[in-house]
């Protein structure tokens, strides 16, 4: 697909862009469980880590949900509408600090571990600045759906940080929880309600699952 500019004048939400784009806090933010059971054993045939297939499938699902690619452009003229996304990652490194990872979207599981492998790898050594040892190539900042993932813990709701401007999608992922059998993992997901409603969400969770489903 290619990137698009959409008018205002021509988009069935631009109510509720102008309703909530002037808002102090205008993001929402979504928790619920993913069905994780079997991931590990299904993704080590693409060379993946669990921690990696569930980044591959939340990124496939944000790239299927158009109010997921889109940004507001500068000035109230529209919406652009990127034709695909792409990942950034936190990263614990060596050094107990943090650092960022660009994931570029990738549709063979295969292809994206073997990227994120090595950018795993890279990011884990670094240290100082935030980007340290990561190589993002041509993939522009604004195309990126933000993600962390926290495995200390199944948490039930979560907050991202968010500054004045940033309207990128923003997912979390918690500990993998036992649960009448299952092996369930709590998904945040935080969203710019201008771009954004519920159902954009839950159709990002219904592929979300359907993904880590098909792994």
């Amino acid at each position: 697909m290619q990137d698009r500019e959409i008018p205002l004048e021509s988009w069935p939400r631009r109510a509720a862009l102008q309703h909530f784009r002037a808002m102090a806090q205008p993001a929402f933010s979504v928790t619920a469980d993913v069905d994780v059971t079997g991931l590990r054993e299904r993704a080590a045939p693409h060379g993946a880590t669990p921690w990696l297939a569930y980044h591959h499938a939340a990124l496939e699902a944000a790239n299927g949900i158009d109010a997921m690619r889109q940004t507001m452009i500068d000035g109230g003229r529209g919406v652009r509408e990127f034709g695909v996304i792409h990942a950034s990652t936190t990263v614990l490194r060596d050094d107990g600090s943090f650092g960022f990872l660009t994931l570029p979207r990738e549709a063979s599981l295969a292809a994206f571990a073997e990227h994120g492998k090595a950018g795993l790898a890279r990011v884990r050594r670094a240290s100082g600045s935030l980007f340290a040892g990561d190589e993002p190539g041509d993939v522009s900042e604004q195309t990126l759906v933000h993600m962390t993932a926290l495995p200390w813990f199944a948490f039930t709701a979560f907050t991202h940080a968010r500054g004045a401007g940033d309207d990128r999608p923003k997912v979390a992922f918690g500990r993998f929880k036992a649960v009448a059998g299952r092996l369930l993992m709590p998904v945040a997901v935080d969203v710019h309600h201008a771009l954004c409603d519920g159902v954009h969400v839950g159709r990002f969770f219904e592929q979300l699952q359907a993904g880590l489903d098909a792994i």
